[in-house]
């Protein structure tokens, strides 16, 4: 069943001219955290692989009691693999076209969606016809290497199997989704466009509301968002205890709502900080 999207953020006005040093966010504001939401790709992620270290340092969060979610763009296929197999309470996939959890006690995969089976795939195809205006008008763009495995939207690669594209191409790109009358966000490697007025915030609120009974306002004391690049740009606004891993200044030009706070380490070494952060919070 299609959800009622619900796409007004919580924004605190006081975060969006400055990021502190993670070592400034004080533990007495860490200890009382319940929820971890993490991106996945840069933040998670290293390069495009996941350490030891970053899978322990979700492991180790998870034992603590510490319910976990990543709040990524790639697609339903991973996402099914990550709600099943990693030490997480959820997933939320596709920019927030979609979230899972999975229940292991019952073997149940529960799913929440914006767009139903028939809207899916009308979406679809616009999509198909617009990757190929996009292909041929950006040289050197190629379709996600995961495209195949998603659901609601297209995934454009300007670096992660294809050189580097300048900022120029990358804007070109947004421009195409947005004149096709698409949405349109840019990750840190690639741009994910879809039809539907929902990003990784609306689909956050909905997964926190039915599976956690936590409402982002009343309860934002309680909950951390970590991220790397322009499409977490909705949560970095929503969240007091907003963190950027190191890799989020290099992109922090095309952002208007910055993370509170910045860790010391790139990509996977900032999630592995802000884990042993919280875990210090918890035993001081």
């Amino acid at each position: 069943m299609a959800l009622t999207i619900q796409s007004s953020p919580t924004v605190i006005p006081d975060m969006a001219d400055s990021m502190k040093p993670l070592a400034e966010l004080g533990f007495d504001a860490l200890r009382n955290v319940e929820i971890l939401l993490s991106d996945i790709d840069d933040t998670i992620t290293t390069d495009g692989v996941l350490t030891a270290q970053a899978y322990g340092a979700l492991e180790r969060l998870h034992r603590a009691g510490i319910k976990i979610v990543p709040i990524t763009g790639r697609p339903a296929g991973w996402c099914d693999h990550i709600a099943r197999m990693w030490p997480v309470d959820g997933v939320v996939g596709e920019n927030g076209a979609f979230s899972m959890v999975y229940d292991r006690a019952r073997k149940v995969m529960r799913q929440h969606a914006f767009a139903d089976a028939q809207t899916l795939r009308a979406n679809r195809a616009r999509l198909d016809a617009l990757s190929q205006r996009i292909l041929a008008a950006v040289p050197g763009t190629g379709l996600a290497s995961d495209q195949p495995y998603r659901l609601a939207d297209l995934a454009i690669d300007f670096c992660e199997d294809v050189p580097r594209l300048p900022d120029a191409a990358i804007d070109r790109i947004v421009a195409l989704f947005k004149e096709a009358g698409a949405q349109a966000k840019v990750s840190s490697i690639h741009v994910n466009g879809w039809f539907g007025d929902y990003d990784k915030l609306a689909m956050t609120r909905v997964l926190l509301q039915h599976e956690f009974q936590r409402d982002i306002a009343a309860d934002n004391h309680r909950i951390v968002f970590v991220g790397d690049s322009p499409n977490d740009e909705p949560m970095f606004g929503a969240f007091a205890l907003s963190v950027g891993v190191a890799n989020i200044r290099a992109l922090a030009h095309r952002l208007q709502a910055k993370p509170h706070y910045v860790a010391e380490g790139h990509s996977g070494h900032g999630f592995v900080e802000l884990a042993e952060r919280l875990l210090q919070a918890r035993a001081a």
